[in-house]
């Protein structure tokens, strides 16, 4: 007899009113309800909608189920969801993910382990299809009505149930479909936002089988081949955010491995799901994780997806469609050159590199990180103390030097660095659909520069040691503070720019004239913009206290 009682609705708005009774016509015995958006006509909000869901739980109800208008369901979604809330009926269980995500990763690992279940990992938790415990469902409509106009209901769930302490999991294969109908949310920008599995046929069963504890998670995204990779070691739980090329050549990887077979002709798309899926099967194979069986629909599915999830956010669904097959071929080749890879080698022992003072920080971690991975092991102490001074310097000081080279740094940006910064509070203001603030004037002169282009600098001053002791790093040409803005909007999401000339940003200047030899800025604007609000809202928001 079932333990477990489901209460279940479609959360909509009355201009998707007809797709919402249509969606709930779909399932049997009248189980979802529909629930409208308390105001319509106010300023658009999934998170206004999603409280007023979650407070419709039926008396005598154990559980919640929310599933937002847009989306399709599989045949035994019900099924599937009643076995697993008697499974794990302490759990929050989301129902889909997207094909470009940390979660969506974590899917396709669980996709190859043969799991049902793994645990989400660090981001928003998904709430188009969600299932929550009912004492959960009523906390989070106390703990969303005090942060209505801020922050998106997936982030804040994220929020509230790593803050509360539930156990949180992904469906494998996913539950749900997202069916792109316009975004009332604004988030059409992004491009078509399809599952990372979804197989309409799959049968319940097994739902107690999990996967957890994932500490690398390769998934490509904005036309970038990136890894989420968990710090080890003391304090709270928190990941660093790397370039998969990166991580992989930190991993002992050759150069030659990194470039996909016919790589002279390759597009972007085909070295970016390479990477991916390369590091994909050698952690997986690090991780004891086995060989997914040949009929496997939810691994196939998931593999077919990483490389047009990662170039869903420029393309059309034509095109997508087109390149589905070709890519789902470069990634099931690179699966199986990364567990070949694996097993031909154990993780190479880092050598001793530089000493670092004031490290001791998420910023610090992603600097050393990028030196350690680039395979700079020079004896030297790093000094970063004055990084976040009014006039912004790392000294370098290469071993046997009597005096250190001084790198004057421009506006730093990026994974580990504040929201509080001039460029910190313009991507934290997008990033809850606010609008850019361009403060001061702007015409200004701002010299950007990203995280990994710092450590990249460190690295050239420490091979070439110059003649100059004084370093400018910075790019080499400057964009102006109006221009910064429109980057931001670009990049992290189309909200208004706003200009307040009488402001004082204090845009940082690198003191300085020659730069290190040999090296150039390889991280583009919108890539770092994009990086550095993929950690300030996954990451960061756990760091600084609002």
């Amino acid at each position: 007899m079932a333990r477990q009682r489901l209460s279940a609705v479609v959360m909509t708005h009355p201009r998707r009113l007809a797709a919402a009774e249509k969606l709930a016509l779909s399932v049997p015995s009248g189980l979802l309800r529909v629930v409208m958006d308390p105001d319509p006509t106010g300023t658009p909000s999934v998170l206004r909608t999603a409280l007023a869901a979650w407070s419709s739980i039926e008396d005598g109800a154990t559980h919640q189920l929310v599933v937002q208008d847009d989306m399709v369901l599989s045949e035994s979604f019900l099924d599937r969801v009643r076995c697993a809330i008697e499974e794990q009926p302490d759990a929050a269980l989301a129902l889909f993910a997207l094909w470009d995500s940390r979660n969506g990763a974590a899917v396709r690992l669980g996709a190859m382990a043969g799991a049902r279940w793994v645990g989400a990992v660090n981001e928003y938790f998904p709430c188009v299809a969600i299932v929550l415990p009912r004492r959960y469902a009523e906390g989070f409509v106390a703990y969303g009505r005090q942060r209505l106009g801020g922050w998106p209901d997936d982030i804040l769930m994220h929020r509230y149930l790593s803050a509360q302490g539930v156990p949180r999991y992904v469906a494998v294969p996913n539950l749900a479909e997202h069916e792109d109908r316009g975004s009332i949310s604004g988030n059409a920008f992004r491009g078509p936002r399809r599952s990372v599995c979804f197989v309409p046929g799959d049968r319940p069963g097994r739902e107690g089988e999990t996967l957890t504890g994932l500490t690398v998670l390769p998934f490509f995204k904005h036309g970038v081949a990136q890894c989420a990779v968990r710090v080890q070691g003391p304090g709270p739980q928190r990941w660093l955010h790397l370039d998969a090329e990166q991580y992989l050549r930190g991993a002992g990887l050759s150069a030659a491995l990194l470039r996909p077979p016919g790589a002279d002709t390759a597009g972007a798309d085909v070295r970016g799901t390479w990477l991916t899926a390369l590091a994909m099967g050698f952690e997986a194979a690090r991780a004891g994780l086995p060989e997914p069986p040949a009929a496997s629909a939810a691994y196939a599915e998931a593999v077919a997806t990483i490389g047009t999830g990662g170039i869903s956010n420029a393309c059309t669904e034509e095109h997508i469609a087109h390149r589905r097959e070709p890519l789902a071929e470069v990634a099931r080749r690179a699966l199986l050159a990364g567990r070949e890879a694996a097993g031909h080698r154990t993780r190479p022992r880092r050598p001793d590199g530089p000493v670092w003072h004031g490290a001791e920080n998420p910023l610090g971690e992603h600097l050393a990180r990028r030196l350690a991975d680039r395979r700079e092991h020079h004896a030297a102490v790093i000094d970063l103390t004055a990084l976040h001074s009014a006039r912004p310097r790392v000294t370098v000081r290469p071993h046997g030097d009597a005096v250190p080279y001084t790198l004057g740094v421009g506006e730093l940006y990026g994974p580990g660095c504040s929201r509080r910064t001039p460029v910190g509070r313009m991507v934290w203001d997008a990033l809850r659909n606010r609008p850019v603030v361009a403060e001061g004037d702007p015409d200004a002169e701002v010299y950007p520069v990203h995280v990994n282009d710092l450590a990249d600098a460190i690295g050239a001053v420490l091979r070439a040691r110059p003649g100059s002791r004084e370093i400018a790093v910075a790019a080499g040409k400057p964009c102006t503070a109006a221009e910064l803005a429109q980057a931001v909007h670009d990049a992290v999401r189309p909200v208004p720019v706003r200009a307040v000339p009488d402001a004082e940003p204090g845009w940082h200047t690198p003191a300085g004239t020659l730069r290190p030899p040999g090296w150039t800025p390889a991280t583009g604007l919108a890539r770092g913009l994009h990086s550095f609000a993929q950690w300030l809202a996954y990451e960061g928001v756990l760091t600084e206290s609002d």
